[in-house]
């Protein structure tokens, strides 16, 4: 009989254990729902782990079970192709004066690879949806670009990749959603080495003249 009042308390949450859900995937979902509320709300840096695991009702180590950090949560949450962490050290792998390359040739294989994907996706959601515009600022700006130039000790990080973001969103427009021609056929190659120069002084330059 107490044996079975035991089961009975376990069963109401008595005694259940924090952080689990009746399966992973639903887990997992949660956390992506939560993350996405979370960042659009709050923005990559405002937004914590405790929070998304709050309102996910879960266990804030669920986020490191499933994703391992907040920036692959949130690269997870806005489906993108792309993890800036793992982006990084390969772009500053090179001599710094090529940076706009490495760069501009990431992005474009990696679009191209995916077909514009989710990136096409998240930019049409950019003028009916405010918390899609602010995910794709905050993986260009927070998770991206602005590491990148802390590890280079530039100054002006924010206006420098704010201005490098003005970039690689206006060409991902143009290539994979407008398809302006011949932008939007034209070979990795060619529209990194026309562009790269402006991305270039955009990361390294001097900002008070060109």
């Amino acid at each position: 009989m107490s044996s079975v009042r035991h089961e009975d308390h376990r069963s109401t949450g008595g005694n259940r254990r924090r952080g689990r859900r009746a399966g992973g995937e639903e887990t997992r979902r949660a956390l992506l729902t939560a993350a996405r509320a979370a960042f659009a709300e709050n923005g990559y840096d405002g937004a914590t782990v405790r929070d998304i695991a709050r309102r996910a009702g879960v266990d804030p180590a669920m986020v490191r079970h499933w994703f391992g950090s907040k920036e692959r949560l949130f690269t997870a949450a806005v489906s993108l192709p792309l993890e800036p962490a793992r982006l990084l050290p390969g772009l500053l792998d090179g001599p710094r004066e090529r940076l706009g390359e490495r760069v501009l040739g990431t992005f474009l294989r990696t679009w191209d690879e995916a077909g514009g994907g989710e990136f096409t996706a998240l930019v049409r959601s950019v003028s009916d949806r405010e918390e899609a515009g602010r995910m794709l600022r905050e993986f260009l700006t927070s998770t991206l670009l602005e590491p990148l130039l802390r590890e280079l000790r530039a100054d002006r990080t924010d206006l420098r990749a704010a201005l490098c973001a003005s970039q690689l969103v206006g060409l991902g427009m143009i290539r994979y959603v407008i398809r302006l021609s011949p932008l939007d056929e034209a070979d990795v190659e060619t529209v990194t080495r026309t562009m790269a120069p402006t991305v270039q002084h955009y990361l390294t330059g001097d900002l008070e003249n060109r």
